[in-house]
């Protein structure tokens, strides 16, 4: 991840990419992190900022700590299939404004999902 934005807290970008990895199934419930230091040295980040994430983190209950031997994704399945759907609904809702900015109704939207698979899916029935 090493490409921060500046205008987002760098911690907050920390816990979005790890949320990701979490979602998207990198990360299982059960896989031990990095530690402070590591994450800090591998990002080129002050240990605060990987602190202060993963402290929101595991507030937010996306991790759990053992004391002594670590931290871990949390098994806490209701909440990142919770988080997921708000990340598809956000990203439906931005690109559906988007298209409709451009003047594209909401069934030619849905035209041009079903005609074009964009490299990725083959059909309509893919999405569900």
């Amino acid at each position: 991840m090493n490409d921060f934005h500046a205008n987002t807290p760098i911690y907050l970008q920390v816990m979005d990419d790890i949320k990701m990895q979490i979602m998207n199934g990198t990360l299982k419930p059960g896989d031990k992190l990095p530690s402070v230091r590591e994450l800090a040295s591998t990002l080129e980040v002050n240990p605060n900022t990987i602190q202060r994430a993963f402290v929101e983190l595991e507030r937010e209950g996306f991790m759990r700590t053992e004391r002594a031997v670590g931290r871990f994704v949390a098994d806490n399945q209701a909440l990142i299939d919770e988080c997921r759907d708000k990340q598809i609904k956000k990203i439906i809702t931005l690109f559906i404004e988007q298209m409709q900015q451009l003047g594209i109704s909401k069934e030619e939207i849905l035209q041009y999902l079903k005609e074009d698979d964009y490299g990725r899916i083959n059909s309509y029935s893919e999405l569900k």
